[in-house]
């Protein structure tokens, strides 16, 4: 499970050419590793997301960034946060996430969720529907994807995906963990208890998380499954830098590179852990105390700088360790 993940999730990063971004984000995964987290993730998005960047800032395909991690890592588990259900069929995504066990020596995670994002669907050419139509799709693929993984051969038909006799050899290297993103009460945790072995609860608030994990217990009473096998996490955006001065001057310099103006850097520490290692620790640590097992943190604005990764694994190292 994840204890302490680390996500990268921007690749408009001060200082650092478009031609030198993967060479930046294996750094970024090396220093991670070396401050002791145990997954590196990185987003399965075409497009930058709302609220970090423009949607035509750089973005590079999960998969093939997380392969080329996993050459440059020996110890950390490696996974999207998370994989949009959409972007792939669920034969295809069991081949891909099998491959990147067998590339990363049995370190891969399966991170999946219904995908949500409307304009990179519609800009890009993949079908989007209904949220209904998101949530079927996304269990027809678990039943698809989760017995390919096992070493079972898959028939299904479904209301979208059909299969016949869909073999996945070779196998994976290892069992390879299932996490669901999100964390819609009705829909969601239902599928996290019914089909995961983990739970990230993107899109919480700390104050929330107490009332998501009610409703995962909830339904995993009602499914006859054992609270306890599911490992919870949640995703923490922050920003940490030794001192609140330099805290601002990384900010700052984020924002130089993407062009944002004063108003938005102001409503990015809104949304950001913001601040030295004693402030970020302390909402590091409120999110633990909600009972969660783990927590995925990114450092978006200044994940480049491999000294604050490594102060970053120092905080989340004292506030996750049993």
């Amino acid at each position: 499970m994840t204890r302490l993940g680390y996500q990268i999730p921007n690749f408009t990063l001060p200082g650092i050419a478009e031609a030198d971004v993967v060479s930046n984000v294996i750094v970024q995964a090396k220093a991670a590793e070396a401050a002791g987290f145990d997954r590196v993730f990185v987003m399965d998005h075409f497009y930058q997301l709302p609220g970090l960047g423009a949607p035509d800032e750089p973005m590079l395909e999960c998969y093939t960034i997380l392969s080329t991690l996993a050459q440059h890592t020996e110890r950390v588990r490696l996974s999207s946060l998370v994989t949009g259900n959409t972007y792939r069929h669920p034969t295809l995504l069991a081949k891909t996430i099998t491959a990147l066990d067998h590339v990363s020596g049995g370190r891969a995670t399966l991170g999946i969720g219904a995908g949500w994002f409307e304009l990179e669907h519609n800009s890009l050419g993949f079908e989007f529907g209904t949220f209904t139509d998101r949530f079927e799709k996304l269990e027809e693929a678990l039943q698809i994807i989760l017995p390919m993984l096992r070493g079972e051969k898959v028939t299904l038909r479904g209301e979208h995906y059909q299969v016949t006799d869909a073999v996945n050899s070779p196998a994976p290297v290892s069992r390879i963990p299932v996490m669901i993103g999100g964390s819609g009460e009705k829909k969601t945790l239902r599928m996290v208890a019914q089909y995961a072995d983990e739970s990230n609860l993107g899109g919480a608030t700390i104050e929330e998380i107490p009332r998501k994990l009610d409703a995962l217990a909830a339904h995993c009473d009602r499914l006859g499954r054992d609270r306890s096998e599911i490992k919870v996490t949640s995703l923490q955006m922050a920003l940490v830098a030794p001192t609140m001065e330099e805290a601002e001057v990384d900010l700052r310099e984020l924002a130089a590179a993407k062009g944002w103006n004063d108003e938005i850097v102001e409503m990015a520490k809104g949304l950001l852990i913001f601040g030295d290692p004693d402030m970020v620790g302390e909402r590091l640590q409120a999110a633990m105390s909600t009972g969660i097992d783990g927590l995925t943190i990114n450092l978006a604005a200044n994940g480049h700088n491999p000294e604050r990764i490594g102060l970053l694994g120092e905080i989340g190292l004292a506030v996750t360790r049993p």
